[in-house]
């Protein structure tokens, strides 16, 4: 019977850290004032938890109870160390005397830590790789061995990472808060930015043997659907929207046997339709609102795709209508490049390739292999064979990622022996 009882309590102590970890760490991160601290403040109150609640049963709030728990564990550490350090006798009398009442720590109070949190890791102080890798590690908990493998890095760089924030953000007495109404656009800008640079990087990846990496692009839904809950601003559910719509791809983008697919010949089928009904929902939520920026504008575009029941019945004119006033919101050559390759479906390949070249004339995207590959596709389709071939060449020498690799050596095994 007892075994049955620590067993019973052991897959609950392993529920509760699976769901509720990282907020109870947003929290302790918030009481004891280090990143460091709090990390082992949480690690010793679930192990304080397995024990005691074999013995004593579970509590009514076991969120409240392991903060308090961690809390406590927190001030006795630095009790024992204190006769080494002085300093530290004052820091426990002062976290001592803050709130001790377990029933303080509501779920209320941990959200708004978790959002504080958020916007501590991608503080604009911080380097934008220092951002996501402090967002995953401390918002999300994957581990630096986890991170690292996501963007194909060494762990110890990413550990590195990690240290030089976290020292940062003490020295530079970076605040632990949520951005104040007049200060939050740009600040929110930020944040959405290190989600959707976790969420590309799991949906495309930018180098390795897989085109996607689904736990990278999973971790930033997730993440996305928090911010989304704790603070629902509309370009943070614009966001939401076009992780959920482009996702809804995923199985049908790579061949069983990790061959890429391009959109018009990928089996729709395939295509997720829980997330295509919720991502539309969002994006004509938001737009509803008339509050949206750019990521709204690009969830709706990938919503007329979503749409779509085949290549031929998209809706090309009302895509380039959205990318016209994407490009308003944020006038870029990559906007400008995938306006071009829409305007290609509704006017002609010509048309396209016209807007192309004036690009590269700039002096833009010279070195973007997506723009090599798109300006190769429309010379193709213009049988402009020798044309053709010298951007697929020049895309794949840009491109590392190897499923993008093979299908650009395909396309120029296929142009083999033709003219034009």
């Amino acid at each position: 019977m007892q075994e049955d009882t620590t067993k019973r309590v052991h897959e609950l102590v392993e529920a509760v850290y699976r769901s509720a970890s990282r907020p109870i760490l947003a929290t302790l991160i918030r009481l004891l004032g280090d990143f460091d601290a709090a990390e082992e403040a949480l690690h010793e109150a679930f192990a304080v938890a397995v024990e005691q609640w074999s013995r004593h049963g579970v509590p009514a709030n076991p969120r409240a109870w392991l903060i308090s728990t961690g809390r406590f564990k927190a001030i006795d550490s630095m009790r024992r160390r204190a006769r080494f350090d002085a300093s530290l006798t004052t820091l426990a009398k002062q976290l001592e005397a803050s709130t001790s009442d377990v029933e303080a720590w509501d779920d209320e109070s941990v959200e708004d830590d978790q959002l504080r949190l958020i916007f501590t890791c991608c503080h604009a102080a911080l380097p934008p790789e220092a951002q996501v890798a402090m967002t995953l590690r401390e918002v999300c908990g994957l581990t630096t061995d986890e991170i690292a493998h996501a963007f194909l890095t060494r762990p110890s760089t990413i550990a590195q990472r990690i240290v030089r924030a976290k020292a940062k953000i003490r020295v530079a007495r970076i605040p632990y808060e949520v951005p104040s109404k007049a200060d939050l656009p740009d600040r929110l800008e930020a944040v959405l930015r290190v989600v959707y640079l976790v969420f590309n990087e799991g949906y495309s990846a930018s180098s390795g043997e897989s085109l996607t990496r689904h736990d990278l692009s999973s971790e930033a839904i997730r993440l996305g659907r928090l911010l989304v809950e704790l603070l629902p601003e509309p370009e943070a559910v614009g966001l939401l929207a076009l992780m959920l719509l482009h996702d809804s791809r995923r199985a049908a983008r790579t061949s069983p046997t990790g061959e890429l697919i391009l959109l018009d010949e990928q089996n729709r089928s395939l295509w997720n339709r829980d997330q295509i009904v919720e991502g539309v929902s969002l994006v004509e939520r938001v737009l509803l609102s008339r509050q949206y920026g750019s990521y709204t504008v690009q969830a709706a575009i990938a919503a007329v795709h979503a749409q779509a029941p085949s290549p031929a019945a998209t809706d090309w004119a009302q895509i380039v209508g959205l990318y016209d006033l994407l490009f308003q919101a944020d006038p870029s050559p990559v906007v400008e490049l995938n306006r071009a390759v829409a305007v290609a479906m509704r006017d002609g390949p010509l048309a396209g390739l016209t807007l192309i070249e004036a690009i590269f004339a700039r002096g833009d995207l010279g070195n973007y292999h997506l723009a090599h590959a798109a300006r190769a596709a429309l010379c193709r389709r213009l049988g402009r064979i020798a044309e053709a071939r010298a951007s697929y060449e020049q895309a794949l020498s840009l491109t590392q990622q190897e499923p993008e690799r093979r299908f650009l050596k395909r396309r120029l095994a296929e142009l083999s022996g033709q003219t034009g």
